[in-house]
């Protein structure tokens, strides 16, 4: 039985339960409580999604609803939002995700093979890809919002924290047919996620984003008729902004109560010079999954923070275990420094212009360990794959195309199919994780937590002061 302080509002609600039998919570945090449940029509089961947060149901839904064609993003079945309930997303229920399958597979005899290493590579890549195509930035990428069906298919999920990023004033055209997976090796040559420039969400001209050119489009429109949809009803406009949402709102699967730890929401940045289009914010995702320009704050970033974690990731799936796992913020910096060696404008011309650069300074580290001996055991196109994603200059990381096209992945041993794949069990039911996974911000009013990290010195600088950690 569910704790009595938890939200059951779900269960009043005709038009859903008409619809849909309604089982036990298997997921919740501080702005959503995930069920499972079986509609009625014809027994199939589907987690059920109740988002106490506006801002996060509406990226959540029109992300989806943008890559319903992909077979690499979770699927987005309808939705259930009136002016007076929370928004309820109806999603395909997948119940494992990456993180089990990195858990298990610590303990088979020989760990994942070169061809089982391929293919879940292959199906990540494929869903970063049609993100990124359509201009969809997920902005928490991380291990168990990649969620796995039992026929070894991956699918990207928890898109509550996502932003569509374009030129402003432009939005695909609506007419143009919606993303198609391509074979990995058959993918198209697009300009890579650097070429983006963000605006809100969705802007005041708003649309739907979907494949296509883009055209000049002049829509006013807002989400101003909250109520049933499913996707006979598309065309549908909104004005979010970046606001003190959270990612609790977009719960998966994968140990749900992790979010309840601080980590992982986002806030209102103010910055005079972004009147027209909000600012992005720096506090997003999960820290060790961030990428260098978030943990410096900087608010003018694209896809490129999702490639970071993908680089985070596959290193990961190779060593079976995190590659940067900080218990904060300071900490994250140091561990990536630690491996890949101090940033510098050497390393990433411009660095020294990200809003916490001149305000934090680490000693520097004459001997980084390098990414070869965090994946000593691994071959030199495995490390090289890695590498071309953990770059400190956001435009030198690879896109998840490119990787598509990468030697890895096309050379003996070619990627298993999915039907070869073999698939972790269930979730647990119980929270294995460290708090120290989530990271995030305690203070919303700063995106580096300084304190827990030993000895500093502080000294006067032209710009304010410098902070040194020993």
């Amino acid at each position: 039985m569910d704790p009595p302080s938890k939200s059951w509002s779900i269960h009043t609600r005709k038009e859903i339960t008409t619809k849909y039998q309604i089982f036990n919570r298997i997921g919740a945090g501080a702005y959503s409580d995930v069920y499972k449940a079986r509609r009625r029509s014809d027994s199939v089961t589907v987690a059920l999604k109740e988002i106490h947060d506006y801002q996060s149901a509406s990226r959540e839904i029109e992300a989806l609803q943008t890559l319903q064609h992909c077979p690499n993003v979770v699927v987005l079945h309808e939705y259930f939002w009136s002016e007076d309930e929370d928004a309820v997303l109806v999603l395909e229920y997948l119940d494992t995700d990456l993180s089990c399958l990195i858990k298990e597979a610590k303990n088979w005899e020989n760990g994942l093979s070169f061809g089982e290493i391929k293919r879940w590579m292959v199906q990540i890549l494929c869903g970063v890809d049609a993100c990124h195509r359509n201009s969809i930035v997920h902005r928490d990428l991380k291990p168990s919002n990649l969620l796995i069906s039992n026929d070894g298919i991956l699918k990207l999920a928890d898109f509550g924290q996502a932003r569509i990023l374009l030129a402003p004033g432009f939005v695909a055209n609506d007419n143009q047919q919606p993303y198609v997976q391509s074979t990995p090796y058959q993918a198209a040559t697009v300009a890579g996620p650097s070429h983006f420039k963000h605006i809100s969400d969705v802007s005041s001209e708003g649309g739907l984003f979907i494949e296509g050119p883009l055209v000049q489009a002049d829509r006013p429109g807002e989400l101003d008729e909250l109520r049933f949809k499913s996707f006979d009803d598309t065309d549908k406009d909104s004005n979010i902004q970046d606001g003190d949402t959270s990612c609790l709102a977009t719960g998966t699967m994968s140990n749900v109560e992790e979010d309840l730890l601080p980590g992982t929401y986002s806030y209102d940045v103010d910055d005079g010079e972004h009147d027209c289009y909000p600012p992005l914010t720096s506090c997003v995702g999960t820290r060790w999954y961030r990428a260098p320009e978030l943990l410096y704050g900087s608010t003018n970033y694209g896809p490129e923070i999702d490639l970071w974690s993908l680089g985070c990731i596959f290193a990961e799936v190779l060593r079976l275990g995190p590659l940067f796992p900080g218990n904060s913020d300071i900490d994250q910096i140091g561990r990536i420094f630690s491996i890949l060696g101090n940033l510098s404008e050497e390393v990433w011309p411009g660095c020294a212009d990200l809003p916490d650069y001149k305000i934090m300074s680490f000693g520097k580290v004459d001997k980084p360990s390098g990414l070869e001996a965090c994946l000593s055991n691994r071959s030199t196109d495995e490390i090289l794959l890695v590498k071309k994603l953990l770059c400190f200059d956001p435009a030198g990381r690879a896109t998840a195309m490119e990787l598509l096209h990468d030697k890895y992945l096309n050379e003996d041993p070619l990627p298993v199919p999915p039907s070869e794949l073999r698939i972790p069990s269930k979730h647990s039911s119980e929270v294995e994780d460290s708090p120290d996974e989530l990271g995030g911000c305690r203070d919303l009013n700063s995106d580096s937590d300084f304190d827990d990290f030993g000895p500093t010195k502080v000294s006067t600088t032209d710009h304010g002061f410098s902070i040194q950690f020993s």
